[in-house]
């Protein structure tokens, strides 16, 4: 991408100054709008945010072809992360009506036990995302049920999204499956075992505590739901859907494809037609019901139709669990996208202005010695999660800026690559219009800001790999 060069030399206070304005508005957003802040005024943030950027560089000399460009560039990025949210809401669709994620609630349900479920939720959805190396499609499946699992028990949804979200960033991050573990090596010169290995060190602590902490506040939790109202819960899910353990071989196919590495969106779209098939053969009076016709090809062509793209609900005569059964397919999805495309508006005007490269420099001033190299490089990774909206350019970008770097001062490059995902990748969620918060919050029906504090696993990450650095523990040299 060409930038134009700049009649003036750019300050750092002037490369602040879009994002001092963003932070400003979004301020504002929370303050008046509070949850319902990302139905729209986010989106409009960050289209402002763009356009102050946009007046900022062409005072400078960028012309608008080259901002036009930026934008084009990185909205093309974010294209298959928009094509996985589509078909993780048309799958939510046919899981939903073919029984599946009902039937996971009610098998769940019987076998979990409420002061360990927190816990129980982060193991499996590790354990899930370890295998698929997907923390999406771990948390639009698995994570989708868990949470509906938690809100029979009567606890936080908060809570519960925070425990999945810990659970699925963990087994995403350290599986060889996974395309951020995959790239972070990539991006810092390293090799995927050495880094999957030394990412150990830090991770696996991270991930104790993680569960410690669930530990304790399952203990301390007051459950409300007693055995007589689940039984009343279960008895309104078989009573509306035919449930079985077959129903597991769809969701046990996608993990199959997803572990012999098919791509994220073919698996999903096979995982979507699978639900509908199921959802035929299972369901026939959902889908006589939803169809609303007599004729039973004509009943399941709208209904699978229906339920892959537009809002569907199943009532029944518990009112908990009809909130459970309800999607908005790939409508429900739509806003989501509008955040993610105005998000990168704004990344791609910042970076073909320059001020993006200006913020990122400044940065690297920073680094003196190892610990505040490392510091530096995990502050970086969270400043592009922010700005860039977007995870892949939190490892590619501080992987390029700081590779040079950590060979000067003599550190292998899976010090680098570690903190790269120590940072990069499990921060993203926590942003509320980063592709993968914003993915995460529409998924599971939970706000970014309401779910962050719980997320702890996140969380502690960062501060980790800064913490072993600061101490000097597990900071490999190169070898002469």
């Amino acid at each position: 991408m060409k930038t134009m060069p700049q009649t003036k030399p750019l300050s750092l206070g002037i490369a602040l100054l879009p994002i001092l304005f963003l932070i400003s508005v979004l301020s504002l957003n929370v303050y008046y709008y509070g949850d319902d802040s990302l139905s729209g005024s986010n989106q409009m943030a960050l289209v402002f945010s763009a356009a102050f950027c946009a007046v900022l560089a062409g005072k400078r000399g960028t012309t608008w072809s080259d901002i036009l460009e930026g934008i084009r560039s990185s909205i093309s990025d974010a294209l298959p992360a928009l094509l996985i949210l589509l078909l993780i809401g048309s799958l939510a669709g046919t899981w939903l009506i073919s029984g599946i994620v009902p039937a996971m609630i009610y098998y769940g349900l019987q076998v979990v036990n409420p002061t360990y479920f927190l816990i129980t939720a982060c193991i499996v959805s590790a354990i899930i995302s370890l295998a698929t190396g997907s923390s999406w499609s771990t948390i639009a499946t698995v994570g989708v049920a868990l949470l509906g699992i938690g809100k029979v028990l009567e606890i936080s949804e908060a809570m519960v999204a925070g425990a999945i979200i810990s659970g699925a960033y963990f087994g995403d991050k350290m599986s060889p499956l996974s395309d951020t573990t995959n790239l972070a090596p990539a991006m810092a010169g390293t090799d995927l075992i050495t880094h999957i290995r030394y990412m150990t060190y830090t991770t696996i602590p991270s991930i104790v505590l993680t569960l410690i902490i669930f530990l304790v506040i399952g203990l301390n939790l007051d459950v409300k739901s007693s055995p007589d109202n689940i039984d009343i819960i279960l008895t309104s899910i078989q009573s509306k859907f035919v449930i079985s353990p077959w129903l597991f071989v769809v969701p046990a196919a996608i993990i199959f494809l997803i572990v012999k590495k098919v791509p994220a969106i073919p698996a999903l779209f096979a995982g979507t037609m699978l639900g509908g098939i199921a959802a035929i053969i299972f369901q026939p009076a959902i889908i006589m019901e939803l169809g609303a016709s007599t004729d039973y090809f004509r009943a399941s062509f709208i209904t699978l139709m229906d339920a892959m793209s537009r809002d569907i609900s199943i009532v029944t005569d518990n009112a908990m669990i009809n909130e459970l059964l309800s999607t908005g397919g790939m409508f429900g999805m739509l806003n989501t996208i509008w955040l993610i495309i105005c998000a990168m508006c704004f990344g791609g005007a910042m970076e073909a202005s320059g001020f993006l490269h200006k913020l990122s420099s400044s940065l690297m001033r920073l680094a003196t010695n190892t610990a505040s190299l490392i510091a530096t490089t995990a502050g970086t990774c969270i400043f592009f999660n922010v700005t860039a909206s977007d995870q892949y350019l939190a490892i590619v970008v501080p992987g390029k800026m700081f590779k040079e770097s950590y060979a000067d001062k003599g550190l292998a490059p899976e010090n680098l690559s570690r903190t790269l995902e120590d940072a990069g990748t499990v921060t993203s969620v926590l942003v509320p219009w980063n592709t993968c918060g914003a993915t995460q919050a529409s998924v599971l029906g939970v706000s970014t800001l309401s779910y962050l504090p719980f997320c702890f696993f996140n969380i502690i990450s960062p501060f980790m790999t800064i913490i072993y650095a600061a101490i000097g523990i597990k900071i490999a040299k190169l070898r002469s």
